[in-house]
């Protein structure tokens, strides 16, 4: 990632924060509705879940500067998803729900350049954490 598709990331990021609860409620109805299977995975109160995925989203959006400095807790992160049953495949539609309510949450400023941005993120910090959690073979299916 180039450091002007971490600032557009962190600039877009500061547009939707205000409204993360939103967000976060858009996320994960779009998650489930384009992967039901994982909706079982899910079983405390949603609005605390919806909390804490964008206090990590702003972690990591911050930390995208410096990648070392997120990624001992992304790892961690990653391999406690294991055993809440998550696999490696699970790491695709979560992308799309992400790039998806970004898309929405920020309209005409969402960008094909943008999108390119988040999708690099994304893909970069999810081979990470696959890797970490399964080994790296799984990271390159």
């Amino acid at each position: 990632m180039t450091p002007e598709q971490v600032k557009s990331i962190q600039e877009s990021f500061a547009k939707v924060a205000p409204i993360a609860d939103t967000a976060a409620t858009v996320f994960y109805n779009r998650l489930f509705e384009i992967a039901p299977e994982v909706k079982p995975l899910f079983r405390g109160d949603m609005t605390e879940q919806g909390r804490k995925l964008m206090k990590t989203l702003m972690v990591v959006v911050n930390g995208l500067g410096n990648l070392q400095t997120i990624l001992p807790a992304a790892s961690a992160l990653a391999k406690n998803h294991v055993a809440y049953g998550v696999k490696p495949s699970h790491y695709t539609p979560v992308g799309e729900a992400l790039l998806w309510t970004l898309q929405r949450g920020l309209g005409p400023d969402w960008t094909p350049e943008l999108e390119g941005a988040w999708s690099a993120a994304y893909t970069t910090l999810a081979n990470f954490m696959i890797a970490e959690a399964y080994g790296r073979q799984a990271a390159a299916e």
